[in-house]
Formats: C-alpha cells, structure tokens, sequence
C-alpha cells in the first residue's frame, strides 16, 4: 500500500479544500435517476458495494449494502441521516481486507486522488466484481459552451483529470468505457449539467459545487460573469447556443468506466 495521501485541514485529500468550497454541495449535486440506473445496472447482482470518495452520497444504491469512504469532514457531514456513516479513509489506502465487497464505485471523485494508479489498485484488491468509475474525459471537455466563455476553468478541468484509458487499462483488460448522455434537466449540477441553462452558471454558490471553478482567478470569474450576463441580455448566446435550451440530452465529457474481472 502508497503511505496516506497530506490532507487539507478538513482532511480533504486532493487539491480541492472541500472545507472551504463543499458547505452547500449536497444541494446543487443531487444524483440524477437517469444517470443512476447507468450505475446500477453497472453493479451488477452486487449486494455489498464500496465507494470511493463518496462525498455526501451521491449515487449510493439504497437497495445495496454499502460502505462509503470519504475523507472531507465536511463532505461526511452533509450526508443524509438515511445513508451510512462514511468511514474516514482515502483511496489510496483502503482499510479493508482483500475482496472484501462484491463491487466499487467512484463517482467524480479519481480526479482528487493523489495516487491514481495505487487507488485503482486498492479498489481492485478489495473488490472481487465490478469496479464503476465515474469521470469525465478530459480530451473532451471543449465540446461544452463554457469554453468559449472561460477556458481557464476548462484547462482546470482538463489538467485534473485522467484519461479514461488509463483508468480503464488499470482496471483491467476487460474494461470499458461508456458515453454518459446528460439529461437537460439533469439534477447533478456539475458545468456540463447546465449546457442547456446557461444563467445557473451565473450563480456563485451553483459554481462552487465544481470544485474546478476553486482553482481559477477572481478577476476570471468577474470577466466570464460579465461577459455571459452581457450576451444573454443581448441574444447573442442564444443566437449561438439557444438550440441546446431545447435538445433533451448532450453527450459531452462524462464516461462510466466500469471494469470487470
């Protein structure tokens, strides 16, 4: 096993200090159905589950037992009364025996990882089925709107995660990878979520439920606020982009990575 990973005071492991950004994430990220059938049935006949860097609980199948690990403080305690207490631990070194549960799961969390390859690891050694991860494709970030208005915060995005290869290759040989369409009215509001409903991206507390939004300048955000509430009040987004107001699903970065033995 890697040593543990330093720690933010909260004791949030990746480079994102959820203690600082995380007070109101549970409410802007509010797992979708749609999304969450694509887990589950990724799952399989699983009835223990594990998952990694679990936040505050979005996506946790209620009809499976589960284990959540999370090392934010914060993320722990914005966890509703009806899900399991997470265990304090990190990815990279997981307090459980060898193929102690049935499957694993990650969802928006690899990205935070100091270790990816020694947490993949980990999460294979003590998953006996299927491991599901759930991340998005940085190669593919520039496919949403937001680029055009604040490509620091795509550039962010792009440089945190890691390619779906890699984690699909560290899963094993018969890996895949599958597209996730986002639903238009998409209750998970991480940026791609609003490509049809650009002015939630106006709202500061809407932004700070992406962590990527942390990393850029203040004076970048001003100027990407600035310029959208410009063009919206002008039509100019939606001479551009009004189409995507009505197109019921987007396929842009977001990928189930589900790996079997």
């Amino acid at each position: 096993m890697q040593p543990q990973s330093p720690r933010h005071q909260d004791g949030s492991a990746g480079d994102a200090n959820y203690g600082t950004i995380g007070n109101r994430y549970a409410e802007f990220r509010q797992p979708d159905p749609r999304i969450a059938a694509l887990i589950e049935n990724a799952l399989g006949q699983a009835r223990t589950v594990l998952n990694v860097g679990a936040g505050a609980g979005s996506y946790e199948p209620r009809e499976r037992v589960v284990t959540a690990v999370e090392p934010s403080r914060s993320m722990r305690d914005q966890r509703p009364a009806w899900l399991p207490r997470a265990i304090d631990a990190v990815a990279e070194r997981l307090p459980f025996g060898d193929a102690a549960f049935d499957a694993g799961m990650s969802t928006f969390s690899v990205h935070q990882w100091r270790e990816l390859d020694a947490g993949l690891a980990e999460m294979r050694r003590v998953t006996k089925g299927p491991v599901v991860i759930m991340t998005c494709e940085p190669t593919e970030l520039d496919r949403f709107w937001l680029h055009a208005y604040c490509p620091e915060v795509i550039d962010v995005e792009a440089g945190r995660y890691p390619s779906t290869q890699r984690i699909a290759r560290a899963l094993g040989a018969r890996s895949e990878i599958l597209p996730v369409t986002i639903p238009l009215d998409c209750t998970d509001g991480f940026n791609e979520a609003y490509y049809g409903r650009p002015e939630m991206l106006l709202d500061p507390e809407a932004r700070l439920a992406c962590s990527a939004w942390s990393f850029v300048e203040r004076d970048v955000v001003r100027r990407f606020e600035a310029e959208l509430s410009a063009d919206l009040a002008s039509g100019r987004w939606d001479a551009r982009h009004g189409h995507l107001r009505e197109q019921q699903a987007f396929e842009g970065s977001l990928k189930l990575i589900v790996g079997r033995l």
